[in-house]
Parts: structure tokens; C-alpha cells; sequence
């Protein structure tokens, strides 16, 4: 796109230096007196300024449409980006509470387990300590 546009100010910048040179060149060879030439060449000239600032003025206009859309492109843009890193955040906290309430499961079952087999060390050392005390007075 930005090569049709450096072709095209080419192009008319082109066709703007040879309609002024050659219309210059057509006045200084035409028949007429000096003072009808210069205004005749003051016509020409005011004209092509006239399509000069008219041309500025439509470039302006593309510039600034050019400028527009490149906002409202952009802010679709970031808006569309917000919208998948929201998404990304809910999926990660999903996880996350998912993980956390898999380890407070485990939590639960090591707790329960190692509950389970305290009770039994305990028991085990109370019997291993009343066989003992059983044992001590039977000797004595």
C-alpha cells in the first residue's frame, strides 16, 4: 500500500512539473503581448496552485483516515488481547483452586493415615510396656 502511494505522488508530481513546463513553454511561444502573457501565466499558475493545496488538503484527509484506523485496529486489537489474558486468568485460577483442593485431600488421607498408624505404635508400645511390667513381676 505504500508503494501505490509513492507511485501515485510520483505520477502527479510528474504530470504537476510537465503541465507547468509545458504550458509555460506553449505561453512564451504563443503570439500575445507581454502583459496579456504574464496574466495568462498568472492563471496558470494560481490554477495549478489551486490543485496543489487541493491535493495537500485530500492527503490530509487519507492521512488522518489512514490515522483513525489504525487507532480503532489497535484498540481492537489490546481489547481482543484483554479478553484472552481474562480468559487465560480464570483458567489459571481454575487450576489452581482444582490443585489446592487435591492437596488438601492428600493432606487429609496422610493425616488420617498417619493418625491411624499412631494409634497403633501406641497401642503397641502400651502392650509391649504392660508385657514388660507382666514379665517384671512375674520374675520377682
Amino acid at each position: 500500500m505504500a508503494d501505490d502511494n509513492g507511485v501515485g505522488r510520483g505520477l502527479f508530481v510528474g504530470f504537476l512539473a510537465g503541465s507547468i513546463i509545458g504550458s509555460l513553454l506553449g505561453l512564451l511561444y504563443a503570439p500575445k503581448p507581454g502583459k496579456e502573457l504574464r496574466g495568462d501565466i498568472l492563471d496558470i499558475s494560481n490554477d495549478y496552485l489551486n490543485d496543489t493545496e487541493e491535493y495537500i488538503k485530500n492527503a490530509k484527509v487519507k492521512a488522518n483516515q489512514l490515522i483513525n484506523d489504525g487507532k480503532k485496529k489497535s484498540e481492537e486489537l489490546v481489547s481482543d488481547a484483554k479478553v484472552k489474558v481474562d480468559a487465560l486468568l480464570e483458567e489459571a485460577e481454575k487450576i489452581l483452586e482444582t490443585a489446592k483442593l487435591k492437596t488438601d485431600e492428600y493432606v487429609e488421607v496422610g493425616k488420617s493415615k498417619v493418625g491411624d498408624k499412631s494409634e497403633k505404635l501406641k497401642a503397641a508400645i502400651k502392650k509391649g510396656i504392660d508385657s514388660y511390667k507382666e514379665e517384671s513381676t512375674e520374675e520377682a
